[in-house]
């Protein structure tokens, strides 16, 4: 809700409720400043209770926060809406997912669990693409002269529909995922036990590197919020067109996903992360070169499959390196939010800086000096997953 939809509709997103590049990179700002605190104490939180129950109020808390989307409110209102987001989706959703995933995984499969999990969120959220682009289209009166009022009314009923569907998936969880009840996935059940946790953890160096690695990835990650605005104001796509970029894009997620997955646990998780961050960097390097432009399609999607297959590869493995990384199963939640404190950094950071240079450089020149700063973080995210391989080689699995 949050990102899903300003990355598939953003032309139509900025339109729509009146807002600048550098806004809406506000918008995401204030919920990254929520979210800082969120995954620091949702980490234990997930450590404490079963992740169906924490999961299921999540999911039904941000629907509910699409109705007051669905207004079409001020910008004012979305800075609060958007800080509420940044509670329901990280305090009480994230580290309760990934624990869960981690479990799944054990100690031999966790590139194949995190794989499916990514995947799955890439199928969903292309699906969630489709149908909203679907629903977009039905109610829009003419895709070539649209007027803002047919705009908004048609993304209304976009929002509309991603919170329903949202509502029921919370709906559905409550009543069919199962507990934890295995042994090595107890509970945390004393808040001293916590503190324990949090010590222990941040003595681990590959925490540490950790930190480095998904900050990094994670900008990669923010940069294909852009696709669709880069098909919009230089190759001149409309807003449906501009829209099927950013859903296209998603579709590529699950077969990465699955894929690095497999290999991951064939071989190392590292290894696939540098390989990732190399073939980030190499998209950059196209996207910021200045020779993809109107009437290139061809080189706009070999660029688009080459960053994102990078951006998906070591976004689906940060976390199945828990495993390479020795952290203990009982702290995962613990480790969850340490890592993710600085790794989720981006989310206060990048929407505005991204709308710095869109709005401060207008068309192809302001992309071009994004992907520069993307590439600048590719490099630093392969460094520290080069370190990542090497400070685990010796370290006993614990």
């Amino acid at each position: 809700m949050p990102f899903v939809l300003p990355r598939i509709f953003r032309p139509t997103v900025l339109e729509v409720f009146q807002l600048s590049n550098v806004e809406l990179g506000a918008l995401f700002s204030t919920y990254g400043v929520v979210a800082f605190f969120s995954y620091l104490f949702g980490g234990s939180i997930a450590d404490k209770y079963q992740p169906k129950y924490l999961i299921s109020v999540a999911l039904m808390l941000t629907a509910a926060g699409g109705l007051v989307l669905a207004t079409i409110p001020d910008f004012w209102t979305l800075q609060l809406l958007y800080g509420y987001w940044g509670f329901t989706t990280i305090f009480l959703f994230w580290a309760a997912m990934l624990k869960a995933t981690r479990v799944t995984g054990g100690k031999n499969r966790q590139g194949l669990a995190f794989g499916l999990l990514d995947g799955g969120r890439g199928l969903v959220a292309a699906g969630f693409g489709s149908l909203g682009i679907f629903v977009f289209t039905f109610f829009v009166v003419d895709r070539v002269a649209t007027s803002v009022e047919n705009q908004a009314d048609s993304f209304q009923y976009v929002v509309l529909t991603f919170s329903a569907v949202i509502a029921a998936v919370g709906i559905l969880v409550a009543i069919f995922l199962k507990s934890t009840t295995r042994a090595e996935e107890v509970q945390v059940t004393q808040w001293k036990e916590l503190i324990t946790n949090f010590k222990t953890v941040i003595k681990i160096k590959a925490v540490w590197l950790l930190m480095v690695i998904i900050l990094c990835a994670y900008v990669g990650y923010k940069i294909t919020d852009v696709f669709s605005l880069y098909a919009n104001d230089v190759l001149k796509y409309d807003e449906v067109e501009s829209a099927k970029v950013g859903t296209y894009l998603l579709y590529i997620r699950p077969f990465v996903g699955v894929g690095v997955g497999l290999l991951a646990d064939k071989t190392k998780t590292s290894l696939m992360m540098i390989i990732g961050f190399l073939l980030s960097l190499l998209g950059c390097a196209l996207f910021a070169s200045g020779i993809i432009e109107e009437g290139l399609e061809t080189l706009f999607i070999i660029s688009i499959l080459v960053t994102a297959t990078g951006v998906y590869a070591f976004r689906t493995l940060y976390y199945a390196a828990l495993q390479e990384g020795h952290i203990p199963l009982i702290m995962t939640g613990t480790a969850i939010g340490l890592i993710s404190l600085v790794g989720y950094t981006p989310d206060i950071f990048m929407g505005p800086l991204i709308g710095y240079f869109l709005d401060g450089w207008p068309g192809e020149l302001g992309h071009q000096y994004v992907f520069i700063m993307c590439g600048v973080f590719m490099i630093i995210g392969a460094i520290a997953s080069l370190s990542f391989w090497k400070v685990t080689q010796n370290t006993r699995v614990q």
